[in-house]
């Protein structure tokens, strides 16, 4: 007789940081595997994207999903919204299986949390899906009937106030011409960052696993390209990596040449001794969460009929936070990461 392995439960997961609660969802018709985390709402419902990725395992996916919905909690409470932290994943590979029926089943489980958990788009949703999502819920955000769609251009408009703010506090200086930027990842939001990048007069290098993609950079700013393995390392000031996460870690940080890092992706630092590590090497970190938070902001913020200069005003407000961080680190000789922590932490706190 075999012997009975007992399975890892949630609650020893090294990611689970007092999460309120974790959904596990499937539908058999649609072949929808999800997992929903909600990981704080003392501030207000969980808020968060939905990433639809071919996950090597469910065991990684969950991994992702607490991740992500912890960095929600210090998003949303450092933005200033009245939201809590909250994340889904689908397991699926967004190009092969992805269709309505799921996207509608993905909806429902949605529903069935009675709004403690707001979904809107993320890698492998687009806005477009988003709309589809919202025929089964009525917690989907960023969406033409609840705001102003597509949230990217604003986490785009977030990230380069973020550098602009960052090259102040570093190097002194307002104007970004003739500085080098390594962008990594030319999605919506990294494509974004790189036109305003380019429109302020910086020197690109560009890399993304989307050959397409990098050909239109190369077109449109006149880029130089590198691997997307390399982009941390080539010479540059500023390493801009708004691909996918844990990308700072003790094998890249020694390579990385830029004096700055500032970018989108999420949950950059494989641990928190990577923060650290960035602060020994003289190396400027805007925390992730910090200076990705536009596209939350135009989600939460944003009506139907609204303009966006309410969103615009504190998505350029993300400058004035980091600059905040910044020399808060500076004075206390402590990463940027763990000052963006405890600025959140302070609030939640406040809230519970």
């Amino acid at each position: 007789m075999e012997p009975v392995v007992e399975p890892v439960t949630v609650f020893d997961h090294p990611e689970f940081r007092g999460h309120e609660q974790v959904v596990f969802g499937h539908d058999a018709q649609s072949g929808l595997r999800t997992i929903i985390a909600i990981h704080d709402t003392r501030l207000g419902p969980a808020a968060g994207g939905c990433r639809m990725w071919a996950y090597a395992s469910d065991a990684a996916a969950l991994t992702d999903a607490l991740r992500l919905s912890r960095g929600m909690t210090y998003k949303n409470a450092l933005a200033g919204l009245d939201l809590g932290g909250g994340k889904a994943v689908i397991i699926a590979d967004a190009k092969r299986d992805k269709t309505p029926t799921l996207l509608e089943a993905f909806g429902t489980q949605v529903e069935r949390l009675a709004g403690r958990y707001c979904t809107a788009e993320d890698v492998g949703i687009s806005s477009a899906d988003m709309e589809i999502v919202a025929r089964t819920t009525a917690h989907a955000l960023g969406t033409e009937k609840t705001g102003l769609g597509d949230p990217s251009p604003y986490t785009a408009l977030g990230v380069f106030e973020g550098i602009r703010a960052a090259v102040r506090h570093r190097f002194e200086r307002d104007d970004l011409t003739g500085l080098t930027v390594s962008v990594q990842g030319l999605g919506n939001v990294g494509f974004g960052v790189a036109r305003m990048l380019h429109a302020a007069g910086a020197r690109l290098v560009v890399s993304d696993i989307n050959a397409d993609a990098v050909f239109r950079a190369v077109e449109a700013f006149g880029a130089q390209t590198v691997e997307p393995s390399r982009a941390h390392a080539v010479e540059a000031d500023i390493f801009c990596p708004c691909a996918l996460g844990a990308g700072l870690n003790a094998a890249t940080i020694p390579q990385i040449r830029a004096r700055i890092v500032a970018g989108a992706a999420n949950n950059q630092l494989a641990t928190d001794a990577d923060g650290e590590a960035l602060r020994r090497a003289g190396i400027l970190y805007a925390p992730d969460y910090a200076i990705n938070a536009g596209g939350i902001i135009s989600i939460a913020l944003a009506g139907p009929r609204d303009g966006d200069d309410l969103v615009r005003e504190k998505t350029i407000a993300i400058g004035d936070t980091l600059t905040r961080i910044f020399r808060r680190a500076d004075d206390e000789g402590r990463p940027t990461h763990v000052i963006a922590d405890k600025l959140a932490e302070e609030r939640l706190n406040a809230a519970g």
